[in-house]
């Protein structure tokens, strides 16, 4: 009965703690990923759904190795260097395998050096020891290696070519491969000037078939003076209209080869270089071609659908024996040039021409050249004239060539067969915005035979006249694009039998331009007409658009307080933008706050202080951030810019305007007192307080120097910082830090302490402090600085040696003894030492008798008497003189010196002061006078103690006569016996 009640109670608790549970997904980049021997191979694996996603997880790699089937291996591990296998130890040493942490759950798995053995399939599995195992922990990937069959070879041109500047270049460069997988080649044309390490790209065409010109290539690339003509699968030309000086140097194409993984990212898996051409460009000498002359003549009239011939014909002397190059120019843009060795070169709007037979040059004769154009087109009518160019070969074989020579020109008409065929563009002035779509309709009407169209264009920005064409549908209804808009989302449809539709999504601003509509009729004879119709276009940069503004309710705040920042953003387009914070601090460091990006946000800085919100509006977003407790580090220039997605990446516009935040410090209440002048002893301690009387925050930490200001400049004492570190000045001896000190109490106050005093102490201590807050990082700033000066003298103590006068006058037996006291009453200073002297004077001269040194020594001066020194007190000293004579009458007196000790001195004399004078006779007349003296004292003594008796018996009546009368009256005693005392308090 117990168990039927506890395993349903078990089960609901794993029910629910299973629901609670974060369910955890691993990924790992999506297989097959094919890739080359010997290339880099890069696979990343995420884990998601954590309780804990702030924890570094483990990760392990296994695999299952297609040579070696059935069998799992590990590869490598983030936590155990003893998980990987021994074939893979070797690789993982020499950091050929690897695993790079991208962040907390997500590595990158690396192998640097692709083998063809490490074919197979790969297994990422996460490690989470403190969560159960609910979810997926493992994700897996099969790699393909395979083979690099990728093969760049040049032309037959050989190893070194010598040119003349101003000559032209064409260089031929074939790439293939036979890799079985779908696959984009790229190639390009690099120059390795002389003397440079690194090549230049000259011009390149990239796996989206999108040609780029090099830097320091663009204008002559905008000139058509370099072009990268792809001819058939495998043949890439280089053709350059005009070689400059700087073009000399090494000369190679490159060809990369490019893969689409299953994620939809294309990958490079192979690249080779061609072997280098030299080339070398000699400066042009100028010729003398005053004697060429050019003509040119065709005819003038031609219908539509009809042969041009225009011929070129050069008259100059030795005519049979010079060479010449010759170009056609229609409205000041060359078509077709001819060189003096035949070679072609035909410009990029007329090269489609060229390839499919419709215009062809050819050299009739001496000095007779031909430009054939079949079927001519309305739009070929015009101005044309022909240019011509002597060319002298110099010694080393190469071409210099001389000054152009111009024939007159030849105005050529084109009509058109009368037809009742009508052509119509509608919106013959269109406007779109960037990265919007551009559609145009043409209608036909008058439709007697069968019809194909083609839609072309004249950029606005080109000088050229020509068109190019962009896509054509033919009457079987087969598309065909050129290949400089075959990676272009462009399209031709026929909606209806009149109707022509053009699209081409995702417009530029370098789409901008007039674009024509031709149709071209072929009626049953077999005859065909063309009528077109333009329309402008123009295709409004979305910076023009799209504009951001920043304001700020308060851009001046102080430290702590939150700073808030609104962004406006107007005509919000439909595509994907994100919105980027960013701040330029006083020193120029640019910061990235964060990305809005389709409602997710990215941090670049701590986003615990950060708060964002978005308040769509019916013209515009206003993005808010609010910055909780701003420190000094969030002060400088803020600008928010908006980025909108366009051709698969995220193209920048134009930052909003520059707003200025200031964060200033909270107004400083700080003050100082101290006392303005100290006198003190020397060798006594010296207490010097500074207090804090008011201070800006009960937090606030302080840092305190004591400097001492003296005549001969000024020194540092000592230093405590904001942390109570103390520090002594460089100009402190060691021996002078052990008395000086530095102290805090409440208030706070600081004391500074000075031990033992010393006259070189005198001066004017400045008590400087400085006032610390802590901003919301935990970051120490200074707030303010006071100072509070306090002026110590330090005196030396008066002398004030005072001695008890002992003058009288005594008569003494012969050899009986006297005492000569010498008592101090008042002296200088408590710590004193003493020096005494007794002197006897007889006459006028006085002689030292006895001497008691400072350092307990002692000296007799006269010999014929007995003498005994005594020091009972403190200040009291007594010379005992015995074994007197008569002839040792005369003065006696004593004389002390008074001595003190300082650190800076030592021990000095400070006083020297004279006791009186006692005046000893020795003999009989001094007895008689002694007896007399005894007599007289003793009769003193005895007057003395009779009326103390009188007066004891007199108090003792007077208490005997109180108590009878009291009876037995029952007082309270006085006596302890009877009565206890009553304990006083405790202290």
């Amino acid at each position: 009965m117990k168990f039927s009640l506890w395993r349903p109670t078990l089960l609901l608790f794993l029910a629910l703690s299973v629901g609670c549970e974060a369910k955890v997904t691993t990924e790992i980049q999506t297989g097959p990923l094919y890739r080359v021997v010997g290339s880099r191979l890069s696979m990343f694996c995420n884990a998601s759904g954590f309780s804990n996603p702030n924890s570094e997880k483990g990760f392990e790699i296994r695999t299952k190795l297609t040579g070696i089937p059935g069998r799992e291996m590990n590869v490598i591990s983030s936590s155990d260097e003893h998980f990987s296998y021994n074939r893979f130890m070797r690789r993982i040493e020499r950091n050929d395998i690897n695993l790079i942490r991208s962040g907390p759950c997500s590595i990158i798995f690396e192998i640097k050096n692709l083998l063809k053995e490490d074919d197979g399939e790969y297994e990422c599995t996460v490690l989470d020891p403190g969560s159960p195992l609910i979810g997926s922990y493992t994700a897996k990937s099969v790699v393909k290696v395979i083979d690099n069959s990728l093969s760049v070879t040049s032309s037959d041109s050989p190893s070194s070519l010598s040119f003349t500047e101003g000559e032209a270049l064409t260089l031929t460069c074939h790439a293939s491969t036979n890799t079985i997988q779908h696959v984009h080649l790229s190639l390009g044309w690099y120059l390795r000037k002389d003397g440079a390490e690194d090549a230049e790209p000259i011009i390149s065409l990239d796996k989206d078939f999108q040609l780029t010109p090099g830097q320091g290539f663009e204008q002559r690339y905008r000139n058509k003076a370099i072009r990268l003509d792809k001819i058939g699968e495998a043949t890439y030309t280089l053709k350059i209209a005009e070689l400059e000086l700087s073009d000399q140097g090494k000369i190679y194409c490159q060809a990369q080869e490019w893969i689409q993984d299953p994620d939809r990212s294309w990958y490079r898996i192979a690249q080779k270089d061609a072997e280098e051409i030299s080339l070398t460009v000699k400066a042009k000498v100028v010729t003398d071609t005053s004697s060429l002359d050019v003509s040119l003549s065709a005819q003038n009239a031609l219908q539509e659908g009809q042969v041009l011939t225009l011929s070129c014909r050069i008259n100059a002397q030795n005519l049979a024996t010079r060479l010449f190059s010759v170009a056609w120019v229609w409205k000041e843009y060359e078509l077709a040039r001819i060189g003096p060795t035949g070679i072609l070169t035909v410009s990029e709007e007329y090269s489609d021409r060229e390839r499919d037979g419709e215009l062809r040059v050819t050299r009739i004769g001496n000095g007779h050249y031909q430009l054939k154009v079949q079927p001519v087109k309305t739009t070929d009518g015009g101005s044309y004239i022909c240019r011509a160019w002597s060319e002298e070969r110099s010694e080393d074989g190469n071409f210099q060539q001389g000054a152009a020579q111009n024939s007159q020109p030849l105005d050529i008409t084109i009509s058109t067969p009368e037809s009742g065929l009508l052509v119509k563009m509608q919106n013959l002035k269109q406007k779109v915005s960037e990265g919007e779509k551009l559609s145009l309709i043409c209608k036909v009407e008058g439709i007697k035979g069968r019809l194909s169209v083609s839609w072309q264009r004249k950029l606005m920005q080109t000088q050229s006249p020509l068109f190019t064409t962009i896509i054509s549908l033919s009457q079987n209804g087969v598309i065909e694009k050129t290949e400089a808009f075959v990676t272009r989302k462009v399209r031709v449809t026929r909606p209806a039998t009149q109707s022509f539709v053009f699209e081409m999504d995702e417009a530029r601003p370098l789409d901008s331009g007039i674009y024509e509509c031709v149709v071209t009729e072929t009626q049953t004879n077999g005859k065909t007409q063309s009528h077109s119709q333009r329309a402008n276009v123009t295709v409004t940069p979305i910076e023009t658009l799209v504009k951001a503004s920043l304001k700020s309710r308060e851009p001046t705040v102080t430290v702590g307080k939150n700073l808030d920042l609104m962004c406006k953003v107007f005509e919000i387009p439909s595509m994907p933008i994100t919105l980027t914070w960013s701040q330029q601090t006083d020193d120029s460091n640019l910061n990235t706050i964060l990305v809005l990006s389709n409602g997710s946000i990215s941090w670049s800085g701590n986003q615990h202080r950060y708060q964002v919100e978005v308040n769509k509006q019916r013209d515009s977003v206003m993005y808010y951030l609010k910055i909780l407790g701003a420190s000094h580090k969030e002060a400088g220039t803020y600008q928010c810019r908006v980025s909108v997605f366009l051709d698969n990446v995220y193209k920048k516009l134009l930052p909003s305007n520059p707003l200025k935040v200031q964060v200033n410090n909270p107004e400083s209440k700080l003050a100082l007192s101290s006392k303005p002048t100290i006198m003190q002893r020397i060798n006594t301690d010296i207490q010097i307080v500074c207090k804090v009387t008011s201070a800006t925050s009960q937090s606030s930490l302080y840092a305190v120097t004591w400097d001492l200001q003296q005549e001969t400049g000024s020194k540092r004492i000592l230093s405590s910082d904001q942390n109570a570190l103390v520090t002594f000045g460089p100009e402190i001896e060691e021996s002078h830090q052990q008395r000086i000190s530095m102290g805090r109490t409440s208030g706070p106050n600081f004391e500074l302490t000075i031990r033992q005093a010393r006259m070189s102490d005198k001066g004017v201590y400045v008590c400087n402090v400085a006032e610390y807050l802590q901003n919301p990082l935990g970051e120490c700033y200074l707030l303010s600085e006071k100072n509070s000066n306090t002026t110590l003298d330090v005196t030396e103590p008066e002398a004030q040696l005072s001695i008890q006068n002992i003058e009288t006058v005594k008569n003494i037996s012969i050899a009986e003894e006297f005492s000569i006291p010498c008592h101090i009453t008042q002296q200088s200073s408590n710590d004193s030492q003493f020096q005494v002297k007794w002197f006897w004077q007889r006459g006028t001269e006085a002689t030292p008798m006895f001497t008691a040194y400072r350092n307990s020594t002692l000296q007799v001066g006269v010999e014929d008497v007995a003498v005994m020194y005594g020091h009972p007190l403190p200040g009291q000293f007594n010379l005992k003189v015995s074994n007197t004579k008569p002839r040792n009458s005369g003065l006696y007196f004593c004389e002390v010196e008074e001595w003190v000790y300082s650190l800076a001195y030592g021990w000095r004399k400070l006083a020297v002061e004279r006791s009186g004078k006692m005046n000893i006779t020795v003999g009989a007349e001094g007895d008689a006078k002694a007896l007399a003296g005894s007599e007289c004292m003793a009769n003193t003594w005895i007057a003395i103690f009779a009326v103390t008796v009188i007066i004891l018996l007199c108090i003792i009546t007077i208490l005997l006569v109180k108590i009878c009368k009291s009876g037995k009256k029952s007082d309270p005693s006085l006596w302890p016996e009877r009565h206890a005392l009553k304990p006083g308090p405790e202290y």
